[in-house]
């Protein structure tokens, strides 16, 4: 059973958060995903999760992703921390983590568009660093299909909510 604790009159669900973590799921084969289709991304291209990781760390740390913001981003600033970036393959599946205490809208979607250039080999991790130094939304590229992103967490305090859930990588469905 999870317990709900008493918070304050002043807590409010999303600006009293210290932390956020996402997950997109790519199914990365010929095939689609018989069971997950409406929550994966579909790649066929070969991904090289390696390429992607190497390329997702250029992102960590404080830095102004207006490259990586939506057109239509209401935030006062585009100067965000991103505190992980983790790409990691599973079989046929490509999934990629994020945390950070707060993300610009789009901005983990165009993340990981931007990170799947270098998995097909169509970046470098050089180009990504260049696109986020640019600070310009048209050097960011496509946006990647709301279906693959969930959000796993949410940090009030360092208190996690669910103590214990760890995520688990995705089952292949054949």
């Amino acid at each position: 059973m999870i317990e709900a604790p008493t918070v304050g009159e002043d807590f409010h669900a999303r600006f009293s958060a210290t932390e956020r973590r996402y997950r997109y799921r790519i199914v990365n084969r010929r095939a689609p995903a018989a069971l997950d289709g409406g929550q994966a991304w579909h790649v066929t291209l070969p991904l090289d999760a390696d390429a992607m990781h190497a390329a997702a760390q250029r992102l960590i740390g404080k830095h102004d992703f207006s490259t990586f913001r939506a057109s239509l981003c209401q935030a006062a600033s585009p100067v965000k921390t991103v505190s992980r970036l983790v790409v990691a393959r599973h079989d046929d599946w490509v999934v990629i983590d994020a945390a950070a205490p707060s993300f610009l809208h789009h901005q983990v979607r165009n993340i990981v568009a931007r990170c799947c250039s270098p998995g097909s080999e169509k970046w470098t991790a050089d180009d990504v660093t260049r696109a986020l130094d640019a600070r310009d939304r048209a050097r960011g590229g496509e946006t990647a299909p709301a279906r693959g992103l969930c959000l796993m967490e949410v940090r009030y305090d360092g208190v996690r909510p669910n103590p214990g859930a760890e995520p688990e990588a995705p089952e292949a469905d054949d």
